[in-house]
């Protein structure tokens, strides 16, 4: 892991602070005092890029709904091939939260 090699005081601080958030709400407050707009829809555009290359969408379709550069995409694609499964269960439990909402 990358971020590993940060891992220290700070990092854990941050950490225990965004599991802190109790709802979207708060979620939406500390983001935009933690970090600029650029830097939270970069973010945000990363893990659409994620859910659409699980569902097979190809690099054009992404590039052309998203915005994100081909560099991202593979970046994002080398991540759910490669790297610590995160994404996928990232994705995983915002569909099963979507599917519970639905269901009530």
């Amino acid at each position: 892991m990358q971020i590993d090699k940060l891992r220290g005081k700070e990092l854990d601080q941050l950490f225990k602070a965004i599991l802190s958030l109790k709802d979207l709400e708060e979620a939406y407050r500390f983001f935009d005092d933690l970090a600029t707009v650029n830097e939270v829809q970069s973010l945000a555009q990363r893990l659409e890029v994620a859910r659409m290359l699980r569902e097979g969408k190809t690099y054009h379709k992404i590039e052309t709904e998203t915005g994100a550069s081909t560099a991202t995409i593979s970046r994002v694609k080398r991540c759910l091939n490669y790297g610590n499964d995160a994404y996928e269960m990232a994705l995983e439990r915002l569909k099963e939260q979507e599917n519970t909402e639905k269901a009530n």
